[in-house]
């Protein structure tokens, strides 16, 4: 189990101050109060340590997926889903799951503080810029989920970017590479519907942050740098919690397979 698991388990417990502890230790509700009765706050355990920083991003990734899913009015059911695919894709323990579904829907609510939570996740994360991306990348997912992102929850990242640190320009380069992401997984997933193939080549560049007008080692210094920053040991070394290796380990693997596509596109001579 890992350190966080051991958490959610009422193994022991470790309290974060500020917002994101104060989410966090309503979510766990009663499990909280009688599981965790000899939890302490470790000041040993301070911004940016990694354990500390992996309660964070957990706390941070499900209750603002479900402040991004209200945005727009309501909640769909395509955003759900999504919300419980990536549950499910973490292998969360029950003790888990039902603190994420928790995190999810405080997030919804009205006075959901996502300026706060967000300041403090920026710095708990300790110019952690990758793990950020990761973060961001998943709340792209979230609200990409229903095949559209609307203005309301475009405007809303764009928020999110800000408090973050991340540039409008970075942002709308991530947001084209989980859009192509998303499309390429799905052109894979659904082969009875077969996809132009110039099509599903255009994806591939695009989750590469290129276009086929890109040099050959052009191709290679983006794959490699996306692989690098999205390397699963590497990302848990930063902070991210061990049950989310497995997005890690999907987004680099989409990646892979978009790089294969294009190599493999080059030598047949297109």
């Amino acid at each position: 189990m890992s350190w966080l698991g051991k958490i959610f388990g009422g193994a022991f417990g470790f309290l974060m101050g500020g917002p994101l502890g104060a989410i966090l230790g309503a979510s766990l509700g009663h499990q909280f109060d009688v599981g965790m009765d000899h939890s302490v706050t470790d000041e040993s355990f301070g911004p940016g340590d990694a354990h500390r920083v992996q309660m964070a991003f957990f706390t941070a990734t499900f209750s603002v997926m479900g402040h991004i899913a209200k945005a727009d009015g309501r909640v769909s059911e395509a955003e759900i889903n999504m919300a419980k695919q990536i549950m499910t894709q973490l292998s969360l323990s029950e003790a888990m799951r039902t603190t994420a579904i928790n995190l999810f829907q405080q997030g919804k609510n009205n006075d959901f503080p996502l300026d706060d939570v967000l300041d403090q996740f920026r710095r708990e994360c300790h110019r952690r810029t990758n793990l950020i991306r990761m973060f961001l990348e998943i709340q792209l997912q979230s609200a990409l989920a229903d095949g559209q992102l609307h203005a309301i929850e475009d405007h809303l990242l764009l928020h999110i970017c800000h408090r973050l640190g991340i540039s409008r320009f970075e942002y709308e380069r991530i947001k084209l590479q989980v859009n192509a992401q998303q499309r390429f997984y799905s052109h894979h997933q659904q082969s009875q519907h077969p996809v132009k193939k110039q099509d599903n080549l255009s994806d591939a560049y695009a989750i590469l942050g290129l276009t086929s007008d890109a040099s050959d080692s052009d191709i290679k210094k983006a794959y490699r740098r996306l692989i690098s920053q999205h390397h699963p040991d590497k990302l848990v070394a930063k902070g991210l919690p061990e049950e989310m290796m497995t997005l890690a380990k999907e987004k680099t693997q989409r990646i892979r397979k978009a790089y294969e596509t294009i190599t493999e596109t080059r030598k047949s001579g297109r």
